[in-house]
Parts: C-alpha cells; structure tokens; sequence
C-alpha cells in the first residue's frame, strides 16, 4: 500500500495535536445527574427565594427590554464582537425556557450550555454564576417558573463570521473558562464570604468592572480594576463607557469609607455623588432592594480587595490647564464650586471622591459632559436645584477635553489628559 502524502500526514498530526489540545484545555462536562432534579420547585419559600436571587443578579435588566414583557428578553447588548440579544426566560414552552428541565437550567448556569449542548456566549454572565450553589440555582430555577409566561421568539444574533459559531466557544471555554460553585475561605469572616459571594457570583460585578482581552475575557490578574463596554449614552445612540476601578486603589474605592459605599449601593448617592448612567440599572433595579446586611457584606468584601493602581497618566501644561480652568468657571464652578467640594444644594463633589472622575479612562466622565448624567429612574427624592445640563451642543470637543483635564488634575486629582480625539469618539 502507498504511503499517505506528507501534507496530508502533517494535516492529521497538526489536527491530531489540536484535538488534544482541546481536550485538555476544555471544562468539565455537563452535569448528568443532580440532586437538584429531586426538588419541589412549587415549594413557596424556595419560590420566594429565588425571586431575591434574581435581583441581586439584576436578571430583570438585561431579560426585559424597554417596554418589553418582564424576563421576556430581546435586549440589545454591543459587543466588540456583533450585536447579541437577551433570551426570553419565562417558562413559556415553545420561545421560553419553559421545557428546560432543572438539570437543563443547571447546566446554562454552571456550564453555559443549554439543552443539547450548545455553547452560551459568555454576554450571559455564566462565568459568574457558575460559582453558585445548586440550592440558589434551584431557588432561580423554581423563581423563572413561576412568572407569567410568555410568546416571544429570541431576536437573532447579529455576529459576523467566525463569531456566530458557537462550537468555537469550546475552545474559548478551554481557554478562559473553569466552572464549579464557590467554596468558602474558613480563614475569613461570614460577612466576608457572603459579600463575596454576592459580588463574585450573583451579582457579577466583575463583567463590568474588569478589563477584557482581545478575546472578551476578563483579566484576572487585573479583577475590578476598572472595565470598558457599550451601552446606551441617550436614545437609540451607544458609547463607550468606563466602570471605575473597585480596589482599594487611592483613585478607587480608597476614595470612600464602607459606609459610603454602603450607602450608595442601597440609595443611588452618598456624600459625594449621585448614580447616573448603566449603574442606574443596577442600583434601581437590584441592590437598593437587597437586605442592608447583605449590602454591607459587599461593601465588605469590596473594601478589602487588594489595590491595583491606576496608570498615572501625562501631566497636563499650564496652557491647557489654564484653559480648562476657564471653561470650569464658567460653566461649572457655580454648583460644583471653584474648590471642587460641590454644594448640598446645587452639584456633587468632584475633589477627590469621584470615581470616574479619577478612572484612567475618561470615557465615562466625557459622557457626562456631553449628554448629562442620566438621573435614576424612578426618580430619587429631589437633592440638587436642577440637574446638570448636556454641553454637547455648547462646547467643542477641545473645550470638553480642557475642563475634563482641568478637573482631573486639579484640587486632589491627579488622573491624566483627555484630548479632544477622546471626546470625539464619545459624541
């Protein structure tokens, strides 16, 4: 018998290779058995509990569209990889997760798979939930089929090629992904636990919260030091926005005490400053509902991540400087104050305080800037005279660029330029 070619001989064994590779890299397999399956899932307190999980995971938000039915999906989510739409997790049959057995529910969670293996693009945050208990899986589980169901066929995915094959998440999933449930550190505190507990796996905090690879996964090596993702800066229009460093950086939540923190995760606004933008969602729709212990365990948790610095930016010259100045005055000094510590009755603090505004990436402070800060929804009790008007049809993007500057490396701050091409991305 001749012998095979050697390009084909060279073809098997790089496939060969490849096909190992994979198998070693890859998670564990699917659950095929469960205790979960054993359950009663009609049960009223379980019910009643996974109706508290689902908001601290802020299901709501990203599973109900705007004027859309509740966990009905269809949200738009813009991604560096396409556009990818929220499912419908209501238990209606034919369009909802309604025929999804427990063990099938259990294994989107804990896997990222759905019913028959298909691969979950990791826009569902199944690289946190993985780490929950089968018991608060359960408790989910028995939530979703209660609610009202209902007929709503899932948008399609709007991803290009190679995106749009989900067998490649295999390898991904090798790659970046390990699933098992949390396991408790016996060397810390059950206030600890818990509030890691809740910020790790439930309410996922660090899908916005860490910067992403070249790839879409998070970094571990720089876990809550600040993120970057798409969403809406007013309607029908998406930027760029910046979720600020959550270590104990001096320009991350070094800057406020627990009770601060506390504070702000349970009402919208602290001392300093009030919630505006995606962190509206958030806080409206998930933390301000959750018991105040388990706000203060993240709280907690979140005050005691180990700092991870922001890159020190370029210092500013005076010419710019000087021009920010002039900008501020003129436009902002009045409710913010010529010191940057803000007025209680007319704008929150920006000296040492903010977040964003000391973020590496001004993204967020830009955005600001130009559209205003979206207030809460439903609205909070009235706190400033009126709220901070949009610039962007009464300042250039050099204008923007020079008080955004003059802002942060004034008074205490000390976070780096904005030029004016960062500006105009924004708008």
């Amino acid at each position: 018998m001749s012998s095979l070619p050697r390009y084909l001989i060279a073809a098997l064994a790089v496939s060969t290779v490849a096909v190992l590779v994979l198998w070693l890299l890859l998670p564990d397999a699917p659950e095929r058995s469960s205790e979960i399956t054993a359950l009663d899932f009609g049960d009223a307190e379980r019910v009643a509990r996974g109706e508290y999980l689902a908001l601290a995971g802020n299901c709501a938000s990203c599973h109900t569209a705007a004027d859309g039915e509740y966990m009905a999906g269809g949200l738009a989510f813009e991604t560096p990889f396409g556009r990818i739409y929220s499912t419908n997790i209501t238990p209606d049959k034919a369009t909802g997760i309604g025929s999804w057995t427990p063990l099938d529910f259990l294994n989107s969670m804990r896997h990222g798979v759905r019913p028959g293996g298909e691969h979950l693009y990791p826009a569902f945050p199944y690289t946190a939930f993985t780490r929950l208990s089968d018991d608060d899986i359960a408790a989910l589980y028995a939530f979703l089929m209660s609610v009202t169901p209902v007929e709503q066929e899932a948008r399609k995915n709007e991803l290009p090629f190679p995106f749009s094959r989900r067998e490649l998440m295999a390898l991904w999933k090798g790659l970046f992904f390990r699933p098992g449930a949390m396991v408790q550190d016996t060397s810390k505190s059950e206030d600890w636990n818990r509030g890691a507990y809740l910020v790790e796996a439930l309410a996922h905090c660090s899908a916005c919260h860490t910067p992403r690879n070249v790839l879409g996964a998070e970094q571990q090596s720089l876990a809550f030091a600040g993120g970057a993702y798409t969403d809406r800066v007013e309607p029908g229009k998406y930027r760029r926005w910046s979720a600020p460093n959550l270590t104990s950086d001096v320009r991350g939540l070094g800057l406020w005490s627990g009770d601060e923190l506390a504070a702000y995760l349970h009402s919208a606004r602290n001392s300093f400053l009030e919630s505006f933008g995606p962190m509206n969602e958030v806080i409206m729709n998930s933390t301000r509902h959750l018991q105040r212990d388990d706000v203060d365990a993240m709280a907690l948790y979140l005050k005691e991540l180990a700092p991870i610095e922001e890159a020190a930016g370029a210092a500013p010259d005076r010419q710019l400087m000087g021009r920010g100045r002039t900008v501020y005055n003129l436009h902002c000094g009045t409710c913010h104050l010529p010191t940057g510590e803000g007025d209680p009755d007319m704008g929150p603090r920006l000296n040492a305080g903010s977040l964003v505004v000391q973020a590496d990436d001004p993204a967020s402070m830009i955005n600001a800037i130009l559209y205003g800060p979206e207030a809460p929804h439903p609205p909070l009790e009235e706190k400033w005279r009126k709220p901070m008007e949009e610039f962007q049809w009464k300042l250039d993007d050099e204008e923007v660029a020079a008080v955004a500057t003059f802002v942060r490396n004034s008074w205490s701050n000390a976070a780096g330029v904005v030029k004016a091409d960062d500006v105009a991305r924004q708008r």
